[in-house]
């Protein structure tokens, strides 16, 4: 999932630890067990082992049970509390051990019987949920995690692993290899220069990791679903593919959802959203796709990521084919998968990706220039959000616009924002015509005036529909997917649908492709209906 377990993204939650432990009464625990079977334990028993991929529900009988982190104490659960972490919505492995501090009894729910209960016992979910969500925050703040990565987190492989790690929500430790810590930890498990970035656990040590063969130790890469056919299959999880998700899911089509970098798409990547309804004060583009990969995973869709899609085969069912070779077959698809960002034309732009060039300007981009001089490329509001984000951070914020005009393609209130901030100067009918430094990105050339130091350039001019890997589906010239063939939203295949940016036609705004999304679910129904006639 997303970066469901940012500090910020449910408040909603309140005191952490008072929602980690909740406890139900005796009315919740009666019907929340009748979903699970009785078993006694034994003082001293272990339940689960750290980094196990078992996704049960424990519920406190009269027996005592301790969650352990690294081998730390974290929790204890008493008689009417549970143990279980969000991996029961996820499927990402066990992030913390637990075992019987007492004799007694629990009740042991398994993941058939716990999406029965999440289905049908809204206030248990609720409760389940909220402390599900706590926990994963607290482990977040532990100091010492289980999961340790060591590597440059300013590279291009650093970069993509922090990325998807913050997306993920998942508690972890970042070391300088320089460290001692870090020094410390290679020399006992073994690990040279050459091996970095690496993960550690206690249960393995992974090396030159990737956000695939991490997601892959985490369980969070797709699993089977135990359906010969799922009902529907949704490519791509920005804001259309996770209403698609999330709506589809809820009106009980079993849904999986796949993603080949992470939930959230570009819209993760904007530091602030402040025209979305019913957020009046605003909401960075990852807490908003956190909340809805949350909303979808409650309802019981499936979320693979990363996931990368390599070919779809329309037909009765449809297929499609991951990179690994897996298949997945559907009765509907959905294609969701957006656009791709589009790079300038300068010698060395592919060298310094991830060392001083990015697409996006979240906390993880900005920290990594702190107190240095960026440059942002674009005048859509896209560069303006980027540009307001980095002056919190940077010494200063070159802000490039090949147009003359800012307020061309710029909402008039970011346009009064950059004017009035010190730190932010804007360059009219410029544009970046070289790239300087040895290892990151020092320095750019400009079209007008003198070179200008820079250690992040921020590129936000516009995207290019990710249809690459699409066969058999019309599009027009420019590889956007024409629409509304049969029924709304579907391609010239039936039972295939596009929603969001991927589309000809589409708005290009947040709330428009969830709208898309969600209405594109409507048509699944239509289309699933029609097959039965």
């Amino acid at each position: 999932m997303t970066d469901a377990l940012l500090p910020s993204s449910f408040p909603e939650i309140g005191d952490l630890t008072t929602a980690a432990t909740s406890r139900l009464n005796d009315d919740q625990y009666r019907r929340a067990a009748g979903y699970g079977v009785r078993e006694e334990v034994s003082a001293g028993q272990v339940l689960f082992e750290l980094g196990e991929d078992n996704r049960d529900l424990l519920l406190c009988g009269t027996a005592t049970l301790a969650a352990d982190a690294g081998g730390e104490p974290f929790l204890r659960y008493g008689p009417g509390q549970f143990a279980g972490e969000l991996n029961l919505l996820t499927g990402q492995t066990r992030a913390l051990a637990v075992r019987a501090e007492t004799a007694g009894t629990i009740d042991r729910i398994d993941p058939d019987g716990f999406r029965l209960l999440m289905g049908r016992e809204v206030d248990l979910a609720d409760i389940i949920l909220r402390a599900a969500l706590a926990r994963r925050r607290l482990l977040r703040q532990r100091t010492a995690q289980d999961l340790r990565i060591i590597g440059d987190p300013q590279s291009g492989a650093g970069l993509a692993v922090r990325t998807f790690l913050h997306r993920q929500g998942l508690a972890h430790a970042w070391l300088d290899p320089a460290s001692p810590e870090a020094l410390d930890t290679m020399a006992a498990a073994g690990l040279q220069p050459a091996d970095l970035p690496a993960a550690v656990t206690a249960r393995a040590t992974l090396r030159s990791i990737t956000t695939g063969t991490l997601s892959e130790h985490l369980g969070l890469s797709y699993r089977r679903t135990g359906k010969a056919v799922n009902d529907l299959i949704v490519v791509g999880a920005g804001p259309a593919g996770l209403a698609a998700a999330v709506y589809g899911a809820s009106e009980g089509l079993s849904t999986v959802l796949l993603d080949s970098v992470g939930t959230g798409g570009q819209a993760a990547t904007s530091a602030r959203i402040e025209n979305f309804l019913g957020f009046p004060f605003g909401l960075s583009g990852s807490d908003l796709a956190a909340r809805a990969a949350v909303q979808a995973l409650k309802f019981g869709a499936q979320i693979a990521s990363p996931c990368t899609v390599l070919s779809l085969e329309p037909g009765d069912p449809h297929t499609v084919t991951l990179m690994d070779g897996t298949k997945i077959h559907g009765r509907a698809v959905i294609i969701a998968t957006g656009a791709e960002y589009r790079s300038l034309p300068v010698d060395r732009w592919d060298e310094f990706v991830g060392s001083g060039i990015y697409y996006a300007a979240t906390d993880i981009e900005a920290q990594a220039v702190a107190g240095l001089p960026v440059a942002v490329v674009g005048g859509a509001n896209s560069a303006g959000q980027a540009a307001l984000q980095l002056s919190r951070y940077a010494e200063s914020v070159t802000l490039l616009v090949r147009g003359p005009d800012l307020g061309a393609a710029m909402s008039a209130y970011l346009v009064e924002r950059i004017c009035a901030e010190p730190r932010i100067t804007v360059r009219p009918s410029t544009e970046v015509v070289g790239l300087h430094g040895a290892d990151r990105l020092a320095a750019i050339s400009l079209s007008t005036g003198s070179p200008l130091d820079c250690a992040g350039l921020f590129c936000f001019i516009g995207a290019v529909p990710s249809t690459s890997w699409l066969t058999g589906i019309d599009l027009d010239p420019d590889g956007f997917i024409l629409t509304d063939a049969g029924l709304p939203l579907e391609t010239s295949r039936p039972g295939v649908f596009a929603a969001g940016d991927v589309r000809l036609g589409s708005m290009k705004r947040v709330a428009a492709a969830v709208g898309e999304g969600s209405s594109a679910v409507r048509s699944v129904h239509q289309a699933l209906a029609r097959q039965h006639l």
